[in-house]
């Protein structure tokens, strides 16, 4: 039988994410894919190479031999074709996952996903949704080029009516896809293809993980000293965060750091919560620094939590200039463990 979300229970906790079974970030993509596609018929993966070459990233690899040609299709090179016809079949009852070979490449079908997809439930007066899954890499996945690397969270972040579902981990990419599968919005899955082939344990109990609640990397909500300063951040400069911790702890800085998890809805609660024990704050993102994602908490941060501040919110975004191609200049250009401790470090000694 189909999950509803309703049905889902998310007062009770997450199993532990220490255990013996390690899998990639790929693999537990495939994973909360297949689960959700056995229990669900509606559900469908479309996209460019999914089924017979097992995916571009072999994330559907086998999915095709377990689903067959009419559940896992090979769509042309025509985002604007297959992203319409996802708005279409959920119009309908299905539930497509669309996989975009790359985020960039979303662009194409802009007009479906800007100006169909989100607006549908409420022009239609709740007579239509789009229950779609829109999921692929985002960001520079490596010497690709400005063309090929966009990171389009900040973005699509700005259109009321969709999710957006960022994992860090593939504990987390499990997790998040399998809720975004049965919600009934429209739901954008923002992976890293830099992040396919990393390992983490993975439950083999099902469980799904709530949106719009972020998760405490490092650092705790109580204990003998609070922390020196509140690092938020999602995706993939998440484990650049928690580099960063692990080092600045050498020169005795404490860190918070959030791991948003999603940034529609955001956890801005949480955020709040560890400022009022740091005072300080600086926050991570892969978007460019104007009009970001960055730019938005630390606005609802001014707005909410500006009398627990000593310091001006700081944050560490990628520069300001399209994404270089050389190795080098595309490594500095992205946010890192080097700019994050420096940042944390202007805010702690002037704190």
């Amino acid at each position: 039988m189909p999950t509803t979300l309703a049905e889902i229970d998310f007062s009770k906790p997450l199993p532990s994410e220490q255990g013996d079974r390690v899998i990639q970030f790929r693999e537990a993509l495939r994973e909360a894919m297949t689960e959700e596609m056995r229990k669900d018929d509606r559900v469908f993966l479309m996209g460019e190479e999914v089924a017979y070459y097992n995916g571009a990233y072999k994330v559907s690899q086998g999915m095709l031999d377990e689903f067959g040609p009419q559940r896992i299709i090979d769509a042309p090179i025509s985002e604007n074709g297959f992203a319409g016809l996802a708005v279409g079949a959920a119009m309908y009852g299905l539930r497509p996952i669309i996989e975009f070979m790359s985020w960039s490449f979303s662009l194409v079908a802009a007009d479906q996903l800007l100006n169909n997809v989100p607006k549908m439930l409420y022009m239609s007066g709740g007579q239509w949704g789009c229950p779609v899954v829109f999921r692929g890499n985002n960001g520079a996945g490596g010497q690709l080029g400005s063309t090929h690397s966009w990171t389009v969270e900040a973005m699509y972040a700005n259109v009321p009516g969709l999710k957006i579902a960022i994992p860090s981990n593939p504990y987390d990419a499990k997790g998040l896809l399998k809720t975004a599968i049965v919600d009934d919005d429209p739901v954008f899955f923002l992976e890293s293809e830099r992040m396919l082939s990393d390992k983490a344990h993975v439950p083999q109990e099902e469980y799904f993980i709530p949106f719009g609640k972020a998760a405490l990397r490092r650092g705790t909500w109580s204990g003998e000293r609070n922390s020196d300063v509140t690092l938020v951040s999602f995706g993939r400069p998440v484990n650049f965060c928690v580099e960063a911790a692990d080092e600045l702890e050498k020169d005795g800085i404490v860190c918070d750091v959030l791991d948003m998890r999603t940034v529609r809805p955001l956890d801005i609660d949480s955020i709040i919560q560890s400022i009022k024990r740091t005072n300080k704050i600086v926050v991570v993102d892969q978007c460019w620094p104007f009009a970001s994602v960055a730019s938005e908490v630390i606005t609802q941060v001014c707005e909410k939590a500006f009398d627990y501040l000593d310091h001006q919110p700081v944050r560490v975004n990628t520069d300001d200039v399209p994404t270089p191609y050389a190795k080098n200049l595309e490594a500095e250009y992205l946010p890192h463990k080097g700019k994050i401790m420096r940042a944390v470090k202007s805010v702690v000694s002037k704190g």
